[in-house]
């Protein structure tokens, strides 16, 4: 009988699990539209494109294709989300969260790669103020509670395991304080 391996969540450093949903990320289709003709034939997959044709294509091929000069991938304007975020949690109570997409600083940050210095520092500037508010709803939210479903749905993929892993801390801190049953 094949078992299949057991995979713990919880034991996934922080930097693999963003690597892991970075390479999904990556692998997603994105629009892409050819600013020049391009032909090529790879691992028996063929690909012919005429200028101004747009396609959807794995976001890295499209990334290679953009530095190259072939065209221009069709994105959201990151600074744009990263500002309705930044409102949107401003506006929520001491204790809610907004939602954000479980992708958005996978997103932020392929977005952010492609900027110059100066817009980089702007952006970045920016996310820490996002990430300084949310980091004190989720330390409170994991210091009181589970993790819910509705909850887990505002947040991204990193935002849960930091939730998850603080929840765990706290649980152990009390325990370690409270001591076992008379």
């Amino acid at each position: 009988m094949n078992q299949c391996p057991q995979v713990y969540i919880g034991m996934i450093e922080m930097n693999d699990l963003s690597e892991i949903h970075t390479a999904g990320f990556d692998l997603e289709d994105v629009k892409f539209t050819f600013t020049r003709d391009f032909k090529a034939a790879i691992q028996g997959i063929e690909m012919d494109a005429k200028e101004s044709e747009m396609m959807n294509i794995p976001r890295y091929v499209a990334r290679i294709l953009e530095d190259e000069g072939y065209g221009q991938i069709h994105e959201p304007d990151m600074v744009v989300e990263l500002k309705q975020a930044i409102v949107k949690e401003n506006v929520q109570g001491e204790f809610e969260l907004s939602t954000l997409d479980e992708y958005f600083y996978i997103r932020l940050r392929s977005y952010m790669k492609r900027l110059s210095e100066n817009d980089y520092d702007k952006v970045e500037s920016m996310l820490n103020s996002l990430l300084r508010k949310r980091h004190g709803k989720i330390i409170h939210l994991a210091d009181s509670a589970r993790l819910t479903t509705d909850l887990s749905a505002k947040m991204t993929v990193e935002e849960r395991k930091f939730y998850s892993d603080l929840h765990d801390l706290s649980k152990g801190f009390t325990k370690q304080i409270m001591g076992g049953k008379r």
